[in-house]
């Protein structure tokens, strides 16, 4: 199959936000910037997701409102930029991100089991304790047992401190109640079918790219709603030991189709993201740039110490999402 030049390519399944749109493209390009981008070239950039420039403005005054941009003005023109510390941020979640899924983790055959006990009353306790292990995804084994095959020891005892619970008890053990615990508490079904349609959605883009057939404004958006789609399996997987994987997991292939659409659209994308800038301000065009994963594993493994701390505006803000998502049914 080909696709053909100014054929649709595959687009977000979600329809990702403006909010998660120029984030993303941000950290694609702008990162490691102080200089500031006019919001003129903001909105323009968004319009070619389709976004509105009511939708893209207002998206935009949200992101700096959360502290996620900072704000400069100069005359009549604002501009937007990534706040200190955020490049930082970027670098490790990106990393994350490409990395993930290429290996499954080592298992030393230990689970990590949380049980609580919290009365029908304290109904909103109990919906925030079940959160919090769904973003350290724990899966529930019954409806007080929930259960991980990583050493999350430590983080599950600061989510019970946090949220001030004492009737729970967290511990390592080498077995689990029932024969395929695993199986009843991690349902993987859903998961495998995302992967799997993830998959068919962009194969066609890597046909595409070889025919020569892909535009500049093309790949700038599938690189984009590429990243938007991929990211969630880092927060949803719950990263399973190969023991503890069904047969045929697609992951590994959907994570090779992954990185190589990724890697392969950077300077397509890169140069339509310059030219859309170039209309606004054609010398801060010039600062664009792409990250590719190998420049991404250089700059991570360039952090040293200065990993994140969980402190940051955009940290936190990522953490308050992902808790927001994990109460959903």
């Amino acid at each position: 199959m080909t696709v053909p030049p100014s054929g649709p390519l595959p687009r977000s399944q979600q329809g990702a936000e403006p909010q998660l749109l120029l984030t993303s493209l941000l950290g694609d390009f702008w990162y490691w910037r102080d200089e500031h981008i006019p919001s003129a070239a903001l909105v323009q950039l968004l319009g070619e997701f389709d976004i509105s420039p009511a939708s893209a403005r207002a998206a935009i005054r949200r992101l700096a409102a959360r502290g996620l941009l900072t704000v400069s003005r100069s005359g009549r023109t604002t501009a937007y930029g990534i706040p200190a510390r955020t490049s930082e941020v970027i670098i490790e979640r990106t990393h994350r991100m490409l990395t993930f899924g290429t290996t499954a983790p080592d298992w030393d055959g230990q689970w990590t089991v949380v049980t609580f006990s919290v009365p029908e009353q304290d109904r909103g306790l109990r919906t925030a304790l079940r959160s919090r292990l769904r973003v350290l995804r724990f899966a529930a084994l019954y409806d007080g047992v929930w259960i991980s095959p990583h050493d999350l020891a430590e983080p599950a005892l600061a989510a019970l401190r946090e949220l001030d619970l004492r009737s729970a008890t967290v511990f390592r053990a080498t077995e689990v109640p029932g024969p395929a615990a695993a199986a009843t508490a991690f349902d993987l079904g859903p998961l495998a079918r995302e992967y799997e349609q993830f998959v068919e959605r962009y194969e066609e883009v890597l046909t595409g790219l070889d025919a020569g057939l892909i535009s500049p404004a093309q790949a700038l958006r599938t690189r984009t709603e590429l990243r938007v789609d991929w990211r969630r399996f880092p927060e949803t997987d719950p990263d399973l030991p190969a023991e503890l994987l069904p047969a045929g997991w697609a992951r590994d292939r959907a994570q090779k189709v992954f990185l190589q659409i990724y890697d392969r659209l950077g300077p397509l994308a890169e140069f339509r993201f310059r030219q859309v800038l170039a209309d606004t301000d054609p010398a801060l065009a010039e600062l664009a740039d792409h990250h590719d994963s190998a420049k991404v594993a250089a700059l991570f493994a360039g952090l040293g110490d200065r990993h994140p701390a969980g402190d940051t505006p955009f940290e936190q803000a990522a953490e308050a999402r992902r808790l927001d998502d994990a109460r959903r049914p």
